[in-house]
């Protein structure tokens, strides 16, 4: 008797690429497994060891939480992270350009993440080594891939290698602007990183199991960073995280020029609420290097004085809005880009509604 699932004798090679591709599902659903135990693991070790050593952060005037913290966590997500890909590499899955591309660039973007955690950089310097990083992830990755817009595909040429590094800087740091709270930057890597991963699948050059990969060494350093948070991300893991996403959404394009555009709605909460933050500083004469306040999420969690309540709202938004505009998009190409716009809008004006409504009362307060 033959076993359910088994393919019969006489299938031959479709047979034998039956079996092999479900030996390789395995392999990347057991490495899955072992990339979320190791990270969870390293974290507890990495959070000993800044603990002793007094790589900690002391609550100040501009942050959100209340007691001193250990940091660093995000070198057990990079660490995690690299080994699997470097697996999935060596199983045959993921592309060797992909493999450069996230390993190397993220490993640099790490390197000035810790050496910034540990004795601080100069915003200059962290500047040059993320375009650094973002052209070497565009040289491996092969430019900016065509994009589409309505029911036309179009090449961005070089000027796709411009738009490409800005955008990859952008959202780097962005995720450095947005760990601000326990959880959030996490969540939201894990949400982006496992959503992007099932709607690109399918793709080739292993961007969906490099994301699941990725979304596993997040999820386990989560359960250490969940409200009330025992160890933070870090300079090294935030950068990380937003260089790791935009390599990977870039690399899906490659595959399916509407990628990009899923990618980027998935990561709405983020890309908005540090957009509209930067813009009204940037009109209010500020400087936008320096750590601040002013982030609707920040306002969000001064108010409800709780830092899950505000990881849990962005959560549901993700779930409830984002994922189901993300589908749309996908199954919609013609729709696709217009969908992104429908998608921010309401995040804008909630964003727009949240921090400058908390800001005109803190001006009316201070004036009294």
């Amino acid at each position: 008797m033959r076993r359910i699932g088994c393919p019969p004798p006489c299938c031959g090679k479709a047979g034998r690429q039956f079996v092999l591709r479900d030996t390789v599902e395995l392999k990347i659903t057991l490495l899955g497994a072992l990339v979320f135990a190791a990270s969870a693991l390293l974290t507890g070790i990495v959070r000993r060891v800044a603990l002793s050593s007094g790589l900690v952060d002391v609550p100040n005037s501009r942050s959100s939480h209340k007691q001193t913290t250990a940091r660093g966590g995000g070198l057990s997500v990079v660490f995690a992270t690299t080994v699997g890909v470097i697996a999935l590499a060596i199983i045959g899955v993921v592309s060797t350009h992909l493999l450069v591309a996230v390993t190397i660039g993220g490993g640099v973007v790490a390197l000035v993440g810790f050496l910034d955690d540990r004795y601080s950089v100069r915003p200059g310097v962290r500047f040059v080594v993320h375009v650094g990083a973002a052209v070497w992830a565009l040289i491996w990755l092969g430019g900016l891939p065509p994009l589409c817009f309505g029911d036309h595909l179009i090449k961005m040429g070089a000027v796709g290698y411009l738009i490409g590094v800005l955008g990859i800087v952008w959202a780097l740091n962005l995720f450095n602007f947005m760990d601000g709270i326990d959880g959030i930057a996490a969540s939201e890597a894990v949400f982006v990183a496992g959503a992007g991963a099932l709607l690109s699948a399918g793709g080739g050059a292993g961007v969906t199991d490099a994301a699941a990969v990725f979304a596993c060494a997040c999820a386990g350093f989560l359960i250490w960073n969940w409200p009330p948070a025992k160890i933070f991300l870090g300079d090294v893991g935030s950068g990380y995280l937003g260089y790791l996403i935009a390599v990977l959404a870039l690399a899906a394009t490659r595959e399916n020029p509407i990628a990009l555009w899923a990618w980027l709605i998935l990561g709405g909460v983020f890309f908005v609420d540090a957009t509209v933050a930067l813009l009204r500083r940037v009109l209010r004469g500020e400087r936008v290097y320096e750590a601040h306040r002013s982030h609707a999420y920040q306002w969000l969690v001064r108010r409800w004085s709780s830092h899950s309540k505000v990881t849990c709202a962005v959560l549901i938004v993700n779930v409830l809005w984002l994922l189901p505009c993300a589908v749309f998009a996908t199954r919609r190409p013609g729709l696709a880009a217009a969908t992104v716009i429908f998608a921010f809008a309401p995040l804008v004006l909630l964003a727009i509604a949240v921090s400058g409504r908390r800001e005109a009362n803190d001006r009316r307060h201070r004036s009294q």
